[in-house]
């Protein structure tokens, strides 16, 4: 990602604590922030804040939502870096929601490493050189003949030295130096960026299951809820049975919810998120507060006992009318024809066809999926006097404000929302209806603090859907084993997220006659982003195909690769007037240049890692699959072995390129073992629908894989490029499920062209 510098518009600001110390913000003229980040058009203002006390002590707030990618401790570890702060002395913060305090706060797209990364480097920084300054004047020598450390400024002239304690008031009052002024430390001096000792902030915590998440917040008072909602997405209530349910131990209230509640002035609704019925049915927000029966009761299991005895009658609702057997028609259908839509086109694919050597047909065929993160969704809420508070899990805090003021029937002023850590995202909080649920029903009980909690079947049942999809493939290669057409029709659901593939995604532009097309199943069903947005599915698809097109040219699945990739592209036309498109081939939401030399090099070792080529029992195969998303180039290689039908993975190879830096390396590892294991759960994994409601309820029809099923041996390895660091959220996910299904087929012969696994008869050993 290119970032401009900043002006002198961007300053720091500085404001005295209470007991002497000091306080730093960055603050960034909202059009330059713009430009760095391709941030939303809103006033960007501190993305951090230092507080340094008189004894010492640092503490520096995370203003972004913990869910587990470790960038609580990322974010301070760079300010505390170029502050030159001493880590043992460093304390953290989670902010609340203020993004006019500190900035965009968001945790998806894999965004917090690209968007923060200079900036809070040059919070540091600034603060080292305000330090710096006040020990200059106390010490009466030039500022350049000092130096720090360990939160100390050092005179090495005179063997005098003080604490950024000791300074803190004076440097407060110091003027103070634009950000772009400001000298950031060289790569070689860093101690805390790629420091692979430093722990996370909430290990110890999370280790001996201290009460840290969400899930566990409780306040003194507190009443529980729970919260039904029609099997049919959005049908609203006709009867329910409350006067049964009131009368039942520890209920305090129980109350039928319209739906939606009407925006106030500057409340508007969100975009995203929308679902349709069939043609002609009326278009529900989904994002927000839906139709059900809402329990109020002294105790969690109070509220869910009467919740076990509610019984009501929904009303018809035209989603009902949809099931998987029925897109699986449909799409079928669909495929006999013409694309509606064209995505891309290149030279003449049918006039290739009949040239060439060797022709592959092949249909995929991906379900739809849930997060299923581990803790089911919550939220605590009071409303007192017109005001009303949150203890919320978002992904997207700031969209949480809007959707509860507007389900509240507030001003966003009036919101306050407290970030809690929390257990497993995934972009399942990236949607906020579980916050307008606990809004809606804590006004119902202003002056009393209630906490909503949904059950695992809730979470499953009512999820936003990673979207399912068909592929309809043929491809060629010519006498000398070199690609020389594809064609894809792509059959997808709209309106849907995620569910869309611009046509520059990889191999566009590098097989010179090439038809990408498109047609649409129209959805009721709510759809979301799943890590890896789109990049999850698509890359499955792509490399598994790639992977048939080798073996018809009878070429090694890695050379086949590397010579792709080392094609001169097809230039791109003209955009026409409006067009959109992801950035890039396989930007999978990442936008930005496809660089192939940066591919090829994690191609390569990653092959080497593997010890590509090497002999193999009989059953066990080795398969490679790469992909770009979200900036990073990521190629993994699997080692499995078949048996019976039953499948191991026995090992993985994982090579990332994801910029100059590996901020935080333990994290890192973490996160791309995550990655793996959560693209493997996926291969098992499926929602099915039937009469518009989802069939799936718990971990025992859509399983995560077990510790016993996961791969023994994850290996992580990094290629540091000229470049500045980018997220490691999604992109190593995507390339595991092809290299796990090209493993597949080199173990048995057999090739993947559906998931879940199940549906080709394999389970994990």
């Amino acid at each position: 990602m290119t970032q401009n510098p900043l002006s002198r518009r961007s300053f720091l600001r500085v404001s005295a604590l209470t007991g002497g110390g000091m306080m730093i913000a960055l603050h960034l003229d909202p059009s330059e922030a713009l430009a760095q980040f391709g941030a939303p058009a809103a006033p960007l203002s501190p993305l951090a804040f230092i507080k340094i006390a008189s004894d010492g002590v640092v503490t520096i707030v995370s203003k972004n939502p913990e869910i587990g990618q470790g960038i609580k401790n990322m974010l301070p570890v760079i300010i505390a870096d170029e502050l030159d702060a001493d880590w043992s002395k460093v304390k953290i913060e989670q902010a609340d929601v203020d993004q006019a305090k500190y900035g965009s706060q968001i945790a998806g797209g894999s965004t917090a490493t690209p968007s923060n990364w200079t900036p809070m480097r040059q919070v540091g920084a600034t603060g080292r050189h305000m330090l710096v300054a006040a020990a200059a004047q106390r010490l009466n020598v030039p500022a350049a003949e000092l130096t720090t450390a360990n939160g100390r400024v050092t005179h090495a002239a005179s063997n005098r030295s003080l604490g950024y304690g000791e300074l803190a008031t004076a440097a407060a009052a110091l003027p103070v130096p634009a950000a772009a002024d400001v000298k950031l430390k060289d790569a070689k001096d860093y101690k805390l960026i790629g420091n692979a000792t430093i722990k996370g902030v909430d290990t110890q915590a999370i280790v001996t299951g201290k009460p840290i998440f969400s899930i566990d917040f409780t306040l003194p008072g507190m009443l529980f809820a729970v919260f039904e909602k029609a099997p049919v997405y959005a049908a609203k209530v006709q009867s329910a049975n409350l006067d049964v349910i009131k009368a039942m131990p520890g209920v305090k209230h129980a109350f039928i919810v319209e739906g939606p509640a009407p925006a106030p002035a500057g409340n508007a609704a969100p975009n995203a998120g929308r679902a349709g019925g069939p043609a002609g049915a009326p278009t529900t927000d989904l994002t927000g507060l839906l139709p059900g029966v809402a329990i109020v009761a002294d105790s969690w299991w109070q509220a869910n006992s009467a919740r076990q005895k509610l019984q009501v009658t929904w009303a018809a609702h035209p989603t009902s009318s949809m099931s998987s057997e029925g897109f699986a028609q449909q799409a079928k259908a669909l495929s006999t024809q013409a694309p509606t839509t064209s995505l891309r086109k290149d030279g003449d694919v049918e006039a290739a066809f009949k040239t060439a050597a060797k022709v592959v047909e092949a249909a995929y065929e991906y379900p739809f999926i849930a997060h299923a993160p581990l803790e089911p969704q919550n939220c605590a809420a009071l409303f007192k006097d017109g005001k009303l508070e949150l203890w919320a899990p978002s992904q997207t805090p700031a969209q949480g404000v809007q959707v509860a003021a507007r389900t509240a029937g507030v001003q966003q002023t009036d919101v306050l929302m407290h970030l809690m850590k929390v257990g497993g995202g995934f972009g399942r909080r990236l949607t906020n209806d579980y916050v307008a649920e606990a809004a809606y029903i804590a006004k119902q009980v202003p002056g009393v603090p209630i906490k909503l909690l949904w059950t695992r079947e809730d979470d499953m049942r009512h999820d936003f859907y990673r979207p399912g999809g068909f592929h309809y493939l043929k491809g060629a290669v010519d006498a000398s084993g070199k690609p020389v057409a594809w064609k894809n029709h792509f059959v997808t659901f709209t309106p849907a997220q995620s569910a869309t593939i611009g046509g520059t995604e990889w191999p566009s532009r590098y097989i010179p006659n090439f038809d990408f097309g498109s047609s649409t199943i129209p959805l009721g069903m709510p759809t979301g982003a799943l890590r890896a947005p789109g990049s999850n599915a698509y890359a499955w698809v792509f490399q598994s195909f790639i992977d048939e097109l080798a073996h018809a040219a009878g070429k090694d699945p890695v050379q086949f690769r590397l010579d792709l990739l080392a094609e001169a592209p097809v230039p791109n036309p003209a955009p026409a007037a409006g067009a959109g498109g992801r950035g890039g081939p396989g930007g999978g939401g990442g936008g930005g240049g496809f660089n192939t030399q940066r591919m090829a090099a994690v191609v390569k070792l990653a092959a080497e890692k593997a010890g590509w080529g090497r002999k193999l029992p009989a059953g066990t195969g080795l398969g490679m699959a790469f992909h770009f998303s979200h900036q990073g180039y990521f190629a993994e290689v699997a080692e499995v072995s078949v048996a019976n039908k039953k499948i191991k993975v026995n090992k993985v190879w994982v090579v990332g390129d994801i910029g100059s830096q590996i901020i935080s390396p333990l994290h890192a590892e973490n996160l791309v073992q995550g990655g793996v294991v959560d693209g493997i759960s996926a291969m098992m994994q499926e929602i099915t629908f039937k009469n518009g409601a989802a069939v799936q309820s718990n971990f025992n029809n859509m399983p995560l894989v077990r510790m016993s099923q996961a791969p023994p041996v994850i290996e992580a390895h990094w290629i540091k490029s000229d470049n500045n660091p980018t997220g490691l959220g999604e992109p190593s996910l995507p390339p595991i499920i092809p290299a796990v299904a090209n493993a597949i087929f080199a173990a048995t012969g057999d090739r993947i062209r559906t998931l879940p696994l199940t549906k080709s008869g394999y389970s994990w050993a």
